[in-house]
């Protein structure tokens, strides 16, 4: 299967009470062949009229993230733990996020990105649960991914915390610079070589058999 099937396949999920309510689905967009996959929480009001990630005032935010690294949306893929909008933009329920999981499986399968940058604390609890954004974001995170092995997670606080906490701003411009360096550093191998000595800046990696590979 190709990834503009599987999203066409989730136009009519109904799966879970969150279709009821919704006005559009929310599959995601970008390159099916993303080195990174970004992924948030759930579509918001304006993600579900129109039925894209992240339109609104985070999304712009978000699609500033991106150019930072001069990169595009284009050049990304952007998706969502849940693909419907939850009401009044609640916290999605945990069966919520359990029936919706086999679409971003699939979807992170069939992308293969080399990093997936977990935006917010749903994000991370869905992939990594021991994990906190506070202690974790900025740092990369490696663990099993069945069929794809180990794959590096990078957590970030959600765009929409920055609009609300204004220092949380700076704090996802410097985490996303990094993004940039830890795909040179899986393109060239040397990921898992990095001395755990080396500054956080220089991607010092230290093996945990609870979350894989952080720094």
């Amino acid at each position: 299967m190709k990834l503009r099937e599987l999203e066409q396949e989730m136009l009519v999920c109904a799966k879970c009470p969150l279709a009821k309510g919704r006005i559009n689905v929310v599959p995601g967009e970008g390159s099916p062949k993303a080195d990174i996959l970004l992924i948030g929480e759930g579509p918001g009001k304006n993600e579900d009229e129109q039925g894209r990630p992240f339109v609104g005032a985070a999304g712009k935010f978000l699609t500033e993230l991106i150019e930072s690294i001069e990169m595009t949306r284009d050049d990304v893929y952007i998706a969502n733990v849940v693909k419907c909008r939850p009401p009044n933009n609640r916290d999605p329920l945990p069966d919520e996020v359990e029936t919706c999981w086999p679409w971003l499986q699939q979807q992170i399968e069939l992308i293969k990105p080399k990093v997936i940058v977990l935006m917010g604390r749903h994000s991370l609890a869905r992939f990594i649960p021991s994990a906190k954004i506070s202690q974790d974001h900025g740092r990369v995170l490696r663990k099993e991914f069945p069929p794809l092995g180990k794959v590096i997670f990078f957590p970030c606080y959600h765009p929409a915390a920055a609009l609300y906490n204004g220092s949380l701003r700076e704090i996802l411009l410097k985490d996303f610079k990094k993004i940039p360096r830890i795909i040179e550093l899986i393109e060239s191998g040397k990921l898992e070589k990095i001395s755990t000595e080396n500054s956080v800046s220089e991607n010092p990696l230290k093996e945990t058999e609870k979350q894989g590979t952080l720094f």
